[in-house]
């Protein structure tokens, strides 16, 4: 019998795969070319609350969310 082993992520990268778990789950409720529309509207809205000097702590996590979400659909 073959048994699905965990692999164990250390605890630093933990948020990084929590990240990628969920970029995944969004990847598989939408689609491929919708979560890349997705991203690519995510980036767009980053840049744009990144040129408001108050709303950059928003605007720069949004970015990279679009980014990975773009990453991820197309690999």
């Amino acid at each position: 019998m073959l048994d699905k082993q965990k692999k164990k992520i250390p605890l630093l990268l933990y948020p990084f795969a929590v990240l990628w778990a969920l970029l995944t789950f969004i990847l598989k409720l939408t689609g491929r070319l919708l979560a890349a529309v997705l991203g690519l509207v995510l980036m767009i809205v980053g840049i744009v609350l990144t040129v408001i000097i108050v709303a950059a702590p928003l605007g720069i996590p949004f970015f990279i969310l679009g980014l990975l979400l773009v990453i991820r659909s197309i690999f």
